[in-house]
């Protein structure tokens, strides 16, 4: 009969810190290899559109200063157009989206798997962007955007010309009649607090 306690040890494994960090290190390590790679990937094709609307940056006037026309590094590279828009891929890391920042929230002017569409977008969007400063600079406030018909803006200019005086006093009192209220409502908090304190 042998006794297990002589002459046979159990292997218990060592569980030790070290090999643990070692080990997330190495997980860590593995990931940021991938995220770096799909940086790198997002940057090429950044470039490569870059690339593709090089000669139509070269045709921007130079006394415009308003255009950036720049690669951002970062987790998330984008081509700058302006200080609004920017060219960044979607989250296949194949679509380019063209998007604006607007006062109501980001808006895509374009999304396409294919470079030469969102291309011919940003193109348009700089051709708007001139002419909308010309248009300034001669003293037009008309902003340049497309799809926006002039016979809108006469229809719309109708009234005003029509009854000029007359919405100008109807305005005055809706401003005066606002103000009474405001004044009403202010008096009658400051009356409950007086109140209440006496109390």
């Amino acid at each position: 009969m042998s006794d297990r306690g002589e002459g046979s040890t159990s292997v218990i494994p060592l569980r030790r810190l070290s090999d643990a960090i070692r080990d997330v290190k190495n997980a860590a390590a593995d990931r940021e290899d991938v995220v770096v790679e799909l940086r790198e990937a997002t940057r090429m094709r950044l470039q490569l559109l870059a690339a593709e609307l090089a000669p139509v940056f070269a045709e921007v006037p130079q006394d415009i200063d308003t255009f950036d026309f720049a690669i951002s590094s970062g987790l998330q590279p984008r081509l700058w157009i302006d200080s609004v828009s920017h060219v960044s891929m979607g989250r296949d890391r194949r679509t380019y989206r063209f998007l604006k920042d607007t006062r109501i929230g980001r808006v895509v002017l374009a999304e396409s798997p294919e470079m030469s569409k969102v291309a011919d977008q940003v193109t348009r969007y700089i051709a708007e962007r001139i002419v909308e400063r010309e248009r300034m600079m001669e003293g037009s406030v008309d902003p340049a955007v497309s799809g926006v018909l002039k016979s809108h803006v006469r229809e719309a200019d109708a009234p005003l010309r029509s009854g000029g005086w007359t919405e100008v006093i109807s305005g005055f009192w809706i401003v005066v009649a606002g103000a009474g209220f405001g004044l009403a409502a202010a008096v009658a908090l400051l009356w409950a607090r007086l109140t209440g304190i006496r109390q």
